[in-house]
């Protein structure tokens, strides 16, 4: 079949933040056509939300030559269930519960519609269209604000038996550890390999040596980021390293773990924190290594995304109508 005989088939893609709500329009080759962006909080009822959202929705369609093409709606979300299409307690959500969302936009939009929560959108996004095209083992870990995973095995996204799987940043790596700031469990894998956990790092080395000196140090402490720590550390601040050094062992010694448990082709990580690139590539891999048995070591990629982090949360999403579309054909 020729190109110009191809049908032009799209995906939408929707990102839903506790700030914003991002949409695309996009198209097999992971090119977004079209961006519409809301304010999340800014709607009080999950049912303005999905209104004001389907609006935007609508826009781009038009702009790309009307509904017809459009073969499916993919949604990430914070505590979003796949089985069901649910959104459920999401802690960063003005929305309380367990909210419909799919069947609410897929009965709006009359297209099909798949719902998942954001880390596990990212691991059909990276199977699709980046760095895991063609693997069939492999997790994704995104280290922002918090750390999200999605974990590929045979091919499948694991969602466990109610569509809740794949929480490994809030697996416990040092027992009795630092207390995570809104779950409340102690040593957990967010607590320290998550941009807030690196600033907390930070603060922490800064107060436990009051004389080393540190350029870090010219900004208040209940202020530090951890942006600070990569522009210091970038400078050659030796504190600054110091924390990607700690904070590259404690994602190591977890990757071990996760290793261990599922026996990934790759480990592709995403997010601001891999920017420090080998500053914190290079710490992890080594703690990952030393903490495998003889059979595991040597034989897992630990990689950064391919995907371009503006654009990645709506592909991720979209992602989700081929892989609905592939399922839905091998019934």
């Amino acid at each position: 079949m020729s190109m110009s005989k191809i049908p032009l088939e799209y995906a939408i893609g929707v990102d839903i933040g506790g700030t914003n709500t991002k949409c695309g329009i996009v198209n097999r080759r992971g090119e977004v056509l079209q961006y519409e962006a809301l304010s999340t909080p800014e709607y009080e009822t999950p049912q303005a939300f999905v209104d004001a959202m389907c609006v935007r929705l609508n826009l781009m369609i038009d702009k790309v030559g009307g509904d017809e093409l459009i073969k499916g709606i993919g949604i990430g979300a914070p505590n979003g269930n796949y089985y069901t299409g649910t959104i459920e307690y999401a802690p960063n959500l003005r929305w309380e519960g367990i909210v419909p969302l799919a069947d609410m936009v897929s009965e709006r939009m009359n297209l099909p519609t798949a719902l998942t929560n954001d880390a596990n959108a990212a691991a059909v996004g990276e199977m699709q269209y980046g760095a895991a095209k063609g693997m069939r083992d492999f997790i994704t870990i995104t280290l922002g604000t918090g750390v999200g995973s999605g974990i590929v095995a045979n091919g499948q996204i694991i969602y466990g038996h109610d569509g809740f799987a794949g929480e490994l940043g809030h697996t416990i790596i040092r027992p009795g550890g630092r207390k995570h700031w809104s779950t409340d469990l102690y040593g957990s894998l967010e607590a320290y390999a998550s941009a807030t956990g690196v600033a907390v790092t930070a603060r922490e080395m800064l107060q436990k040596e009051p004389e080393k000196q540190s350029i870090l140090r010219k900004y208040q402490l209940e202020e530090l980021t951890s942006k600070n720590v990569f522009d210091c550390a970038m400078q050659g601040d030796e504190i600054s390293q110091e924390v990607y050094k700690f904070t590259g062992q404690i994602l190591g010694e977890s990757l071990a773990n996760f290793v261990m448990f599922s026996s990934p082709e790759a480990i592709i990580l995403f997010g601001g924190l891999i920017k420090a690139g080998k500053l914190i590539f290079e710490p992890t891999i080594e703690h990952m290594e030393k903490n495998l048995l003889p059979i595991f070591k040597n034989k897992v990629k630990v990689i950064k995304s391919d995907l371009h982090e503006a654009d990645a949360a709506i592909l991720g999403a979209s992602a989700l109508v081929w892989e609905m579309k592939q399922s839905h054909a091998s019934l």
